[in-house]
């Protein structure tokens, strides 16, 4: 029996990393195992983005019903959305970024990856964080 919780995780993962058009296929691929995913693209100056890039991961989780308009439910995007950032916050921060959340569930399972590029003159820094939660179905 696989373990939920990892499962999820790498979906979240997988969709932070994809393309906008491998997005669509990948959304009707997971609904066929029960999973729900979507992904929202993010960018700017890390440390004045962190509002956005919450709010970003809150609206995307709504939109595609992966939860429902509860205090858990959001409070567990928000959660596991401030866990990724700050894995990522500590190389990225002054610095412009651009990227991906993505998020996957999976009945009571979360999970909230932020993948990010990071701008350094021409050289580009990749750097990848996440989050769980488990909240009731």
């Amino acid at each position: 029996m696989r373990n939920t919780s990892t499962e999820v995780a790498k979906i979240a993962t997988r969709m932070a990393i994809s393309s906008r058009d491998e997005e669509e296929v990948l959304k009707l691929k997971y609904k066929k195992s029960d999973y729900l995913v979507t992904a929202v693209n993010i960018g700017g100056n890390i440390n004045d983005s962190i509002h956005t890039i919450l709010e970003r991961a809150l609206v995307a989780s709504k939109r595609n019903n992966l939860i429902r308009e509860e205090h858990i439910h959001e409070g567990a995007i928000i959660g596991a959305t401030r866990d990724a950032l700050m894995q990522v916050q500590t190389r990225a921060s002054g610095q412009n970024v651009g990227g991906k959340i993505g998020i996957a569930r999976r009945g009571e399972h979360i999970s909230v990856c932020i993948f990010l590029s990071i701008g350094l003159l021409h050289l580009d820094e990749v750097v990848i964080g996440i989050g769980h939660r488990a909240i009731p179905m």
